[in-house]
């Protein structure tokens, strides 16, 4: 299968027990997907989940040892949080961040690359937990399915980005 033929579909894999990969072909180049990923005034406009939820709060101090801080809101006011530390950055192919959704969950070690081919960019998201049962209560949550629409939209902001 060609990288072109993969564009717009979302896999989610699970390589060891506490690792879940996410990948994702976008048609564009990676320079414009790592701003896309990294930079507030665009995640605030993708990175939403499913229909209904806006991003307020966007902070990324994109340095290693930089804070980062997202939060969503529902218009009935039902609030969701996350945030972490960078650790790594090498721009425009990689960030590396610790993730925290909030107390009761623990953190996980967020690894981004992007490897282009042909004018088309691999995002492969690497989510490390603690544990086999962290990733798997994660799985639950649904995390997955908010992913599809997010992309749709940042496939959607690319094409006016490129």
């Amino acid at each position: 299968m060609t990288v072109d033929g993969r564009v717009g579909v979302t896999t989610v894999t699970t390589p060891t027990d506490t690792q879940v990969v996410i990948e994702r072909v976008v048609a564009a180049p990676k320079g414009i997907v790592f701003d896309a990923y990294t930079n507030p005034k665009h995640l605030q406009k993708w990175l939403l989940g499913p229909e209904g939820w806006t991003m307020p709060i966007c902070e990324m101090d994109l340095r290693p040892g930089g804070k980062w801080r997202y939060v969503w809101r529902k218009a009935d006011g039902i609030e969701m949080q996350m945030g972490g530390l960078v650790k790594e950055v090498v721009p425009g192919e990689k960030i590396v961040t610790t993730e925290r959704w909030g107390p009761d969950w623990p953190e996980t070690i967020n690894s981004v690359t992007l490897t282009e081919s042909g004018g088309f960019t691999t995002i492969a998201l690497t989510i490390t937990y603690p544990s086999r049962e962290a990733r798997d209560a994660a799985l639950k949550t649904g995390m997955t399915e908010g992913m599809n629409p997010s992309f749709a939209r940042l496939d959607r902001l690319l094409r006016e980005l490129v």
